[in-house]
């Protein structure tokens, strides 16, 4: 029965060949040419400007659900850039060019988008890449995601109900000011932030941008960090740049980790240590009598 059928399909279709029939119209015989061409597929992006309930280290595209920066959240996407002409099978890894590239990328816009420099504040920075199936696949974005901080030594995520963006213009309660200094020995424990018109004797003056070296090289090297941060403190408070700073006031810097350093973090948090006397205002532009010789 199957064969038979076939049969006389086959016979139907001669038939109709040699009877001449036309087409109707419209019709034009190809079967294929009026199909619309398949869509090249599609690589995901995420979008810029947009909140996260918590920080990320791994763009997976299953945890991916951003939400309004007015709803609680942990992270915020500031930008999300793309790399071009990178090797590899698997995203950037920490210290080599395409981290470092997606960093500094990273720090500009964020500086942009914050109205300063985020490691004056409490603002974290990371730089979250696709996972290695998404890469696999052609993905070669970057997000720049950043966070508030509880503080100076608890850089845990604060829970927000606003952006960060603009959060830096001008005075800024995010930003670093005054503290007081916890130590054990040379060791600095903890910093305790406090108003700049409270009793303190310690205040953030600005970051020093170490040259390139290995992180090995540069924790040997401590002097220098102090002797970097001692400019930025004569700038701050408008003294010499000279021998004699060293016998006006001290200093205390916090540096970048390992894997900070190795993606291309040089920023060296410096503040002033009024070790003899406590202090109650700040100390911006005070001058050689509010920071004499002793």
């Amino acid at each position: 029965m199957r064969r038979w059928l076939t049969g006389v399909a086959l016979g139907a279709v001669v038939t109709t060949a040699l009877l001449g029939c036309t087409r109707p119209a419209g019709v034009d015989g190809d079967l294929v040419d009026d199909w619309a061409p398949v869509a090249a597929p599609t690589v995901f992006t995420p979008a810029s400007r947009t909140c996260h309930p918590q920080p990320q280290d791994v763009g997976y595209l299953s945890a991916y659900a951003p939400v309004d920066c007015a709803q609680p959240h942990r992270a915020e996407t500031l930008h999300v850039g793309t790399l071009t002409d990178v090797d590899g099978a698997r995203p950037p890894a920490t210290g080599n060019a395409g981290m470092r590239t997606a960093f500094d990328e990273c720090d500009r816009q964020a500086r942009t988008a914050l109205g300063g420099d985020w490691r004056g504040a409490r603002i974290g920075l990371i730089v979250v890449f696709p996972s290695p199936r998404a890469w696999t696949g052609g993905a070669r974005w970057f997000r720049c995601d950043v966070h508030e901080l509880r503080g100076l030594d608890t850089p845990i995520p604060v829970r927000r109900t606003s952006s960060l963006t603009g959060s830096l213009d001008g005075s800024s309660p995010l930003r670093h000011g005054c503290f007081n200094a916890e130590t054990e020995g040379d060791d600095v424990t903890e910093m305790v932030a406090v108003a700049c018109t409270a009793r303190h004797r310690v205040e953030f003056v600005g970051v020093w941008e170490a040259p390139a070296a290995s992180y090995s090289a540069f924790l040997k090297e401590a002097g220098r960090a102090h002797r970097g941060c001692r400019s930025r403190i004569a700038r701050f408070a408008e003294v010499p740049d000279d021998g004699n700073l060293q016998y006006r006031v001290g200093t205390i810097f916090y540096h970048p980790s390992e894997r900070e350093w190795r993606s291309g973090n040089r920023g060296v948090q410096c503040f002033l240590w009024s070790s003899d006397r406590t202090l109650t205002r700040s100390l911006k532009g005070a001058g050689t009598r509010a920071l004499p010789i002793t």
